[in-house]
């Protein structure tokens, strides 16, 4: 179903928030808005706040916000047309009607959810029948209680071909045999999919069963047996315990992704009701978001053997291109041989807890990971490791995130390998190249007509740089090549986010690009320097005029500043906003597009975040800069 933004402007408009969250949550008045301790997360001073007139909540202690549909997604746990459906009978406002084909879809979804609901009700039944007692003594050996059992809605399937067939009856063959309850073989009558298995829902984030998940009983192949893709399943953007994970994540501050649903079993029994679990296969990036949605830093623990330990480098892998400021990811390493569940039945809920305290960070990770990949004994070797990590870190797609990882890259590179007598330096472009600080002989490339360091080929832009270079603030460039000028020896540092000033239009770009050039020509250059360079280049005019005193308000861009560390700060933190702010205004017409078009029930969502985030970068820029007095 398609939904205009007037629609939804509308239902908003007429919605009373503190209405809606009033009738779970106890509201107190607190001036023109109503506070509350929050709904989200553990606390017991109110930090919740509810504004009627803004037409939002926002929370101060764990940063929960959104609109009254967000309130019904998130915390009633209602898809986003359900949520709608719902404030809108309440406010007298009728939803546009579906077309034809939507309202099939919908009419046939239902029917599939109840031949699911009523599935996972029989096979509850068969574990507590006679046939159920070889299941009911396999849940005993794995220490699962009937409470927790009867809480997942674990269940059995009875080794027949056609005992569900029959009690589903009903609903006929065909939408049994869509749901993945039946299969369907070339001129043979449907037979049962699942038996003689341990049966587990697999619900979404609204708690529907969608589909099951089958533990053999005994010997048998496969061990476990998923339900096939269906209208209401798709594996690779599902998580087991999703549906009650989530507000067990918001109380406790973290998500844990496992490897299977015993062990998400056995850590809720446990007291971690904050576990999740992909479904047989790699984690995707569409599991990944999920998991953001309820931490910044997800943890990810996976089994201690070898399979385990490949699985957790794999998400690894697939989440760099996803990693923004903030947004990461953390692992735990479990003893060899042994999973969650393993370890909280042999040393109790205390030795995993211990575990999640001192998380791996995916930097930490990932170097470990490379740096044991082959022996380090020759030059080739470790030029391979350093290609690898550089290749790694190109992988990032936030710019900023990036430059931090190829930095830190090069720093642990440094200290692993630099002998004591002298420091070196890695230059992370393409394949990686290494100078020696002490000014003595180089490796790596021609140093033909360079006074101080070999510099390795630039790399083809990235649509990311060009991106940037699109999108500058021409006042904010400006005012940042005056402060490389001022600071020839910050240019090093932030070299891999400023690439993109090389694709600026006009005598921006080509200044930069002889400013980069003669800094890293000769790395003791000074200010001074780097003038005489930029006049001998026909650049003496331009920079005069970035460099007067009254040009830009700025602690790095003055001559002979009082304060040498808050200009080093305040230029990092200009550097930061310029390279940000073009994507940042980039994904927000994205999403303002979206909104327009009604594809996409989560556009002003982001749509809020992208403003918001777009304001707070304005605001660092204003701090930056100087008042009357201080010029």
């Amino acid at each position: 179903m398609s939904l205009s933004p007037q629609f939804l402007d509308e239902l908003r408009t007429r919605t009373l928030l503190s209405a809606v969250i009033g009738k779970t949550v106890k509201l107190q008045r607190a001036g023109r808005e109503w506070r509350a301790c929050c709904p989200f997360h553990d606390e017991k001073t109110p930090s919740f706040y509810v504004n009627d007139e803004k037409g939002f909540y926002h929370c101060f202690g764990c940063s929960a916000h959104g609109d009254a549909i967000r309130w019904m997604t998130d915390q009633r746990g209602l898809p986003f047309i359900d949520a709608v459906k719902e404030l809108a009978q309440a406010v007298g406002l009728e939803v546009p009607a579906q077309d034809k084909r939507s309202a099939q879809r919908a009419e046939r979804a239902k029917g599939l959810h109840d031949a699911m609901d009523e599935a996972s009700r029989w096979f509850t039944e068969q574990l507590h029948g006679l046939a159920g007692a070889e299941a009911r003594a396999v849940l005993e050996r794995r220490g699962i209680s009937a409470t927790t059992a009867r809480s997942f809605g674990i269940g059995f399937s009875p080794d027949s071909r056609g005992k569900l067939k029959e009690a589903l009856g009903s609903y006929g063959d065909p939408m049994l045999v869509e749901a993945g309850l039946l299969i369907q073989v070339e001129g043979k009558a449907p037979y049962d999919r699942f038996r003689g298995r341990l049966m587990i829902p697999i619900r979404d984030a609204r708690g529907r069963v969608i589909a099951f998940g089958g533990r053999v009983i005994g010997d048998g192949e496969p061990k476990y047996l998923n339900s096939p893709e269906t209208p209401l399943f798709d594996k690779g953007r599902t998580l087991f315990n999703l549906d009650r994970a989530q507000a067990a994540a918001r109380k406790a501050g973290r998500v844990i992704a496992v490897e299977g649903y015993m062990d998400v079993i056995a850590l809720a029994q446990a007291g971690f009701g904050e576990a999740v679990a992909p479904l047989g296969t790699a984690m995707t990036e569409a599991q990944l978001e999920r998991l953001w949605r309820m931490s910044d830093v997800p943890i990810l623990c996976f089994d201690g053997d070898s399979a385990g330990q490949k699985a957790a480098i794999r998400a690894a892998h697939r989440a760099l291109p996803l990693l923004g400021p903030g947004r990461s990811l953390s692992f735990v390493t479990l003893p060899q041989g042994q999973d969650p569940d393993d370890l909280v039945r042999a040393k109790g809920p205390a030795a995993f807890e211990a575990l999640l305290r001192e998380p791996e960070p995916l930097v930490e990770r990932l170097w470990k990971q490379e740096l044991t990949a082959e022996p380090l004994t020759t030059p080739e070797n470790r030029a391979g490791l350093k290609r690898r990590l550089s290749e790694l870190a190109r992988t990032i797609g936030d710019p900023m995130v990036r430059d931090e990882y190829l930095s830190e890259f090069r720093n642990r590179c440094d200290q692993e390998f630099a002998p004591p007598e002298r420091t070196r330096q890695w230059q992370g472009g393409g394949g990686g190249s290494w100078q020696r600080g002490n000014g003595g002989q180089q490796r790596g490339g021609n140093r033909a007509g360079q006074r101080g360091g070999w510099r390795p080929p630039e790399p083809p832009p990235s649509d990311t740089a060009r991106q940037i270079a699109q999108g500058i603030d021409p006042f904010l460039a400006r005012a940042v090549v005056a402060g490389l000028i001022r600071h020839p020896g910050q240019i090093t540092r932030h070299l891999e986010v400023l690439g993109s000033l090389r694709l600026a239009d006009g005598p921006l770009g080509q200044l930069f690009e002889v400013v980069v050039d003669a800094a890293l020509a000769d790395r003791q250059l000074d200010s001074g320097g780097i003038r005489t360079i930029l006049a001998r280049s026909g650049f003496n005019d331009i920079a005069s005029d970035l460099l007067r005193a009254d040009t830009l308000p700025f602690s790095f861009t003055r001559k002979d500043g009082d304060d040498e560390a808050r200009a080093m700060a305040d230029l990092d933190e200009a550097i930061a906003v310029l390279v940000t702010r073009p994507a940042v205004d980039a994904a927000l017409a994205e999403a303002t597009a979206a909104l327009q078009a009604g594809l996409d029930e989560t556009a002003f969502e982001r749509q809020v975040a992208l403003v918001q985030e777009r304001e707070a970068l304005k605001a660092r820029l204003a701090n930056l800069v100087l008042a009357d007095e201080d010029d």
